[in-house]
């Protein structure tokens, strides 16, 4: 039988879920300002992504910029059984790199792996997800962390009737045992027909969580905002509101040295890999701008904005 929280009793667990490691290190995800000084320049990106020949081979990229990428390891890891896509990468209080990622298209788990240089992995027990009824798939997990560095996984969850992000939280100090998933309110399927949302990437700017999903009805990356990650979610931005194009998948923001912020995009019906800034709080972006290193080679990526003095590759 599934268990079940309440989503108050979730947000108090977020809340009150003690840090890995003490003094000021915190959590590093793929969310712009989350646990980060914004006077520190980033030493590194790194990007995981399936490869797009193999969606059972992870690779792993790197930029001192954001924008010229080089491969660190082009056939980093390949899990025991299933898939790796949609990979995404946390560098944690503990000093492991951790990877959740999606196992099949009808999986009901999501993957789990850890690395301490991003070249070799280990694979962790996958994590099932602990919802009534019967599940149909659990794809695209992002790593989630708040302003203290607390951590969580946005997963969308479908049942054959459109997908629906959901979060989960870590029971305790470790990353093996987690809550059941919770529904982000606001970002349902629109009606009979929608097939939802996915992608889910979370960003805290402003005091506010903010929202960069792929509607599945349109395949455009739009936006979305609330007081809390579990929502309610309004949405202020929707069909190509930015310029972006479609269709467009993977979505990955990051927050720039002089204070922009930049948006991976997979557009993958053309083989191309995008990225595009802001300096507004997301109101305008740039033209997209070819990723040339990338396009044809790897598929939906998440990049990791690192600080300090990393382990060299």
């Amino acid at each position: 039988m599934a268990i079940t929280v309440g989503r108050r009793s979730a947000l108090i667990l977020l809340a009150g879920l003690p840090l890995l490691a003490t003094g000021t290190a915190r959590a590093q995800a793929v969310l712009p300002g989350v646990g980060v000084d914004p006077h520190r320049v980033p030493s590194r990106y790194t990007m995981t992504a399936f490869r797009a020949d193999s969606d059972t081979t992870l690779v792993v990229y790197e930029s001192v910029d954001g924008t010229r990428f080089t491969p660190v390891a082009e056939h980093a890891y390949t899990p025991p059984t299933g898939l790796v896509r949609d990979p995404s990468v946390l560098l944690h209080t503990d000093g492991w790199y951790y990877l959740t990622y999606t196992m099949a298209a009808d999986a009901t788990s999501i993957g789990m792996a850890r690395s301490r240089d991003r070249i070799s992995w280990t694979a962790m027990a996958p994590v099932p997800m602990q919802v009534p009824g019967r599940l149909e798939g659990a794809w695209a997990p992002e790593w989630y962390a708040d302003a203290a560095g607390r951590v969580g996984i946005i997963v969308s969850l479908t049942w054959g009737h459109g997908f629906t992000p959901h979060l989960l939280v870590p029971r305790g100090t470790g990353l093996s045992a987690w809550t059941p998933p919770m529904p982000l309110l606001g970002l349902s399927p629109g009606g009979p027909g929608s097939l939802g949302y996915i992608d889910t990437e979370l960003v805290r700017l402003g005091g506010r969580v903010w929202a960069f999903v792929k509607n599945e009805d349109t395949k455009l990356v739009e936006l979305a905002v609330a007081d809390d990650p579990l929502g309610p979610y309004e949405f202020v931005a929707e069909g190509d509101w930015a310029g972006w194009g479609g269709p467009q998948e993977g979505q990955s923001v990051v927050v720039l040295p002089d204070g922009g912020h930049r948006i991976y995009l997979d557009a993958y019906t053309q083989g191309r890999y995008l990225y595009s800034d802001s300096y507004d709080g997301f109101r305008t972006w740039s033209a997209p701008a070819e990723l040339s290193g990338l396009s044809g080679v790897v598929r939906h990526g998440t990049v990791l904005t690192e600080f300090g003095s990393p382990t060299t590759s």
